[in-house]
């Protein structure tokens, strides 16, 4: 059985959105989510723009501070809130050095006025792991040379280098405290497809030499196939299933899942051809105000009265394959 390193409880993750007092509003970014991540596993999270991915990779290293749940790390409480209830949370300081992210935007997420050298320097002088200046610089040019770059690249600016190289750096910053858990907050999608590869490569080699533990979030279903141990996709601030990446696509439940699997490209003509393609009707709704009941049932085949009042459980279907639908019998 392997270890728990990450563990989500019912997590929430409101914005105000105006309003005040009793009429105050809020955008229900996160829902009530719950997953767990084991230790050395690549945890893919997919789903829609706006579904709440991003939010939740952020909540859960409290770049955000959430509304409410229970995050556990290695076994110990980092956070727990009841809604309305007290708070209890652990200093994040030491956990900084266990939990890093890359960002998205691998331009926008470095200092254009710092030289590389000090954009993966600063995490190490932040969390003084270097005793002089000759073993911090010998640790930069390490980081670089681990993703790829060299330390020629020490000296220059993030605007000096193309999109794939400027990612590189931000994975080499994320390196430079050592840690054992990384967001990876849709780490490809702003890079050329051979790129994508590149970094997707160099992320499973890091995750075999240093044995990280990824929570890999993309839109795109086919790389976090690629990449990820189980797969786990979301709807509206809502998780709606996840399973073992092999089971998730070849026999998934919800019939989310079963339209974004349906949009994969097909190389081959002949079986794109044959394959059907589930086109979803309407628009996701706003999460300022979402459909009462399940999420998912304005845009759903199968809905009816019961979907509309009730929200669907989160539960075990099969062994280690959760979702949350109240038709999964007319699904499949």
């Amino acid at each position: 059985m392997h270890e728990k390193l990450v563990e989500v409880e019912h997590l929430k993750q409101y914005f105000p959105a105006g309003g005040f007092g009793k009429n105050r509003r809020y955008i229900k970014a996160v829902d009530d989510v719950s997953f767990y991540i084991h230790k050395g596993e690549t945890l893919g999270l997919v789903g829609e723009s706006g579904c709440g991915k991003t939010t939740t990779g952020r909540s859960l290293l409290r770049l955000y501070e959430p509304t409410a749940g229970k995050i556990t790390y290695d076994g110990k409480v980092i956070f727990q809130k009841e809604e309305g209830g007290a708070r209890i949370a652990e200093s994040m300081t030491p956990y900084r050095k266990k939990m890093h992210i890359v960002f998205q935007d691998p331009y926008a997420s470095l200092d254009p006025r710092m030289t590389v050298g000090d954009i993966v320097g600063e995490p190490i002088d932040i969390h003084n792991l270097a005793k002089d200046k000759k073993e911090r610089y010998d640790r930069i040019i390490e980081l670089l040379r681990q993703v790829g770059l060299n330390s020629e690249h020490a000296n220059r600016y993030p605007h000096e280098f193309s999109g794939g190289q400027r990612q590189r750096v931000g994975i080499a910053r994320a390196l430079a405290v050592s840690p054992e858990f990384i967001v990876c907050d849709e780490p490809v999608s702003a890079l050329d497809v051979s790129i994508q590869a590149q970094v997707i490569n160099m992320f499973e080699d890091l995750q075999q030499k240093l044995g990280l533990t990824y929570l890999f979030i993309a839109h795109d279903l086919s790389v976090v196939k690629h990449i990820s141990n189980r797969i786990g996709v979301m709807y509206l601030g809502n998780m709606v299933e996840l399973a073992d990446s092999f089971e998730l696509t070849a026999h998934c439940m919800h019939p989310y899942t079963q339209s974004l699997i349906s949009a994969i490209p097909i190389a081959d003509p002949k079986v794109a051809r044959s394959s059907k393609r589930i086109v979803l009707e309407g628009d996701v709704p706003s999460p300022l105000n979402p459909p009462s009941g399940c999420r998912f049932r304005t845009r759903c085949p199968y809905a009816d009265e019961q979907c509309a009042c009730e929200r669907p459980a989160w539960k075990e279907v099969k062994a280690g394959h959760y979702a949350a639908c109240h038709h999964l019998d007319k699904c499949n």
